[in-house]
């Protein structure tokens, strides 16, 4: 398989969705925690990395296995496995490797942490396969939005932050006399998921955006998701609305001392966001506007990135 039939297949540039709350959760944890594991780092970048491009193969090859509509826009040039004519054997070796090399690095991080990590990833691993296999993935479903806002938005930047963190400072767990002990520091995890609203609404806006553009092939290939449900003009409102929902929570963050008062960079986001939100609104087209709501997410977080990063140069002054 050619390098470039690779990146297509694994589909390299929509990892943005995962590297950014990465990137973003490892920030975090250097300004509210000081701390910083550069071993744990980079096992959880493979792993992510590897994961995130394995669910997307495992994807475009259940999609070409069970599309009933094999032309127009939304195949022959979407799916890589017929645009290149890859073959079968080597898509699902592709499928494979990823995945041993997602696994091993996601081994030796929890070996070099905790049972948190270990039953975080094991979710999230169960959720990415669940999502895009199985009898009905949870991408053809109502719940395709919810999910991957909540396992790539949340706990994406959840785990990025939990790896360089020591003892019960966010969460721990620990076994003793046949007792479970669990100890949670709400605060934090407040804190942590605040934080991550805007990816957490960025990244749900898109899959919604994904499905909004799709709705008349995902009707012919029998995928019901939640614009199928609730009708394209509703479903334009909740895109809309979750972008504000982000920027009144980094706001009342900001004033409740969680963020910085750098954070208020964020808020310079809001103009090319709602230009791009009137576009989307005007056409909704994979080929034309689904990108849009790549560059909102992109450009929402990581502006509230870069404001984090200014607040730790700042502090070291």
């Amino acid at each position: 398989m050619k390098v470039k039939s690779f990146f297509k297949y694994v589909e390299i540039q929509t990892k943005a969705a995962s590297m950014i709350p990465f990137f973003g959760g490892t920030v975090f944890a250097l300004y509210r925690f000081n701390s910083f594991n550069l071993t744990n780092f980079i096992l959880m970048l493979v792993s992510l990395l590897s994961f995130d491009m394995t669910t997307t193969a495992i994807n475009n090859y259940i999609d070409f296995k069970k599309a009933k509509k094999k032309s127009g826009y939304g195949f022959e040039k979407h799916n890589a496995i017929v645009r290149d004519n890859i073959k079968e054997a080597e898509a699902v070796s592709v499928i494979v490797i990823l995945g041993i090399i997602a696994v091993i690095a996601g081994i030796m991080l929890f070996l070099n942490t905790n049972i948190i990590v270990l039953i975080s990833g094991m979710i999230s691993f169960a959720v990415g396969v669940v999502y895009t296999a199985g009898p009905v993935p949870i991408s053809r479903t109502p719940l395709g939005e919810v999910f991957s806002g909540f396992f790539m938005g949340f706990i994406i930047p959840f785990l990025s932050i939990f790896i360089h963190v020591t003892g019960d400072q966010i969460l721990s767990i620990a076994m003793r006399g046949g007792i479970l002990d669990l100890k949670i520091n709400l605060n934090e995890i407040i804190a942590i998921f605040v934080y991550s609203v805007p990816a957490v609404t960025g990244i749900a806006n898109i899959m919604l955006a994904n499905n909004i553009c799709d709705i008349e092939d995902d009707l012919e290939n029998d995928r019901f998701t939640l614009p199928v449900y609730i009708g394209r003009s509703r479903a334009l409102v909740l895109f809309e609305l979750l972008y504000y929902i982000a920027y009144i929570t980094i706001l009342i963050s900001i004033a409740a001392g969680v963020l910085p008062v750098t954070s208020l960079l964020f808020f310079a986001t809001l103009v090319p966001v709602r230009k791009n939100i009137g576009r989307f609104k005007v056409m909704q087209t994979k080929k034309d506007t689904f990108s849009l709501s790549v560059m909102n997410f992109a450009v929402m977080n990581i502006t509230l990135t870069i404001s984090i990063v200014a607040a730790i140069i700042i502090n070291m002054f």
